[in-house]
């Protein structure tokens, strides 16, 4: 079988589409609380860094997709716009957002893991302008990171469902961030709340996929007990979580999902859902062998194929899909 990989024209297109849309303001759909007459305002106002692509998170996102690019494929575009958006003025400007006493549930879990994860992103690139770009947004992401560790202790039960709540997906991207920055009190939070949410979890019965999911709940569950858990460990839990995966058991997980309406917003999230779970399977492969191995490798294909030629269809998946193929192609 032979597996899709990330080429460099890969990376050219998915660059393009996400320059395309970080500086576009409108569509834009808010998570904003109105307090008051004077809390009206367009999202340039409100996020003077992340306005763009149809959403918050997906501008974060988008982000993190050109960081990762121009690290294995330096662009001076994406350099240019880097210095441009990445200011000390803006994130300050983000930093007001959050400080505003209705913005204390603003995009949790799933913004604030993507932040972090871009910031984990930024603190890899090994050059003067890498340095100083996370440099400019260290202080967001410090920021949420301590509302990372001041929720999850309270958090006493996990999300399981397959769209931005979902827990699991949010900690796995934490934990890059709290392992590649060092910090070990956010490292020790998400290893104890996956070890108490996820680790008595066994023989998972897959009912998925929900009509709106971009996430697998099985799938992401177990990347993040792949990562905060000892090899050994992780063998002995995912053998019994899906006992069956030998089988292709349960079936739900092997199938890409159809996609019935790509200019449906929620609808389009199954493209979400096929490239999120092929970033899964071939993870998950990594530390498979037999016929475990051979299943989720096959799987992860087939998803990339049913899902990679739509990142474009429309702009209700052109926004957010690209990170995902990415995710799926370059995983590290």
């Amino acid at each position: 079988m032979s597996k899709i990989a990330l080429t460099l024209a890969h990376a050219s297109q998915f660059a393009a589409i996400a320059l395309g849309h970080v500086g576009r303001e409108y569509p834009n759909k808010l998570d904003h609380v109105l307090t008051g007459p004077d809390d009206l305002q367009g999202p340039r106002a409100l996020h003077p860094l992340f306005y763009g692509s149809f959403d918050w998170h997906s501008c974060v996102h988008s982000y993190w997709l050109l960081a990762r690019i121009h690290r294995r494929f330096p662009s001076a575009e994406v350099a240019a716009h880097f210095d441009a958006a990445l200011t000390a003025e803006n994130v300050a400007g983000e930093l007001a957002y959050l400080a505003r006493p209705s913005a204390r549930g603003f995009e949790r879990p799933y913004g604030w893991a993507w932040l972090l994860y871009l910031a984990a992103e930024l603190a890899r690139h090994e050059t003067d302008e890498g340095r100083r770009w996370c440099a400019a947004l260290k202080p967001l992401a410090e920021a949420f990171a301590d509302r990372f560790i001041a929720f999850l202790p309270k958090a006493d039960y996990p999300v399981r469902a397959g769209a931005h709540g979902n827990t699991a997906f949010a900690l796995t991207l934490a934990w890059d961030y709290a392992r590649t920055c060092k910090n070990l009190h956010l490292a020790a939070l998400i290893e104890g709340r996956g070890r108490l949410w996820y680790g008595a979890d066994e023989a998972c019965q897959a009912w998925e996929p929900s009509g709106d999911d971009f996430l697998s709940p099985a799938l992401s569950e177990a990347q993040l007990m792949q990562a905060i858990l000892p090899p050994a460990e992780f063998a002995t839990w995912f053998a019994a979580f899906l006992p069956g995966l030998s089988e292709g058991r349960p079936a739900t997980l092997f199938a890409p999902a159809g996609v019935s309406d790509r200019s449906d917003g929620k609808i389009a999230h199954l493209d979400g859902l096929n490239l999120s779970r092929a970033w899964a399977w071939r993870g998950l492969a990594t530390v498979l062998t037999g016929a475990a191995r051979d299943r989720a490798l096959a799987a992860a294909e087939a998803h990339l194929a049913a899902s990679l030629p739509h990142l474009c269809s429309d702009y209700m998946g052109e926004h957010w899909l690209a990170t995902y193929a990415l995710l799926a192609l370059d995983a590290e």
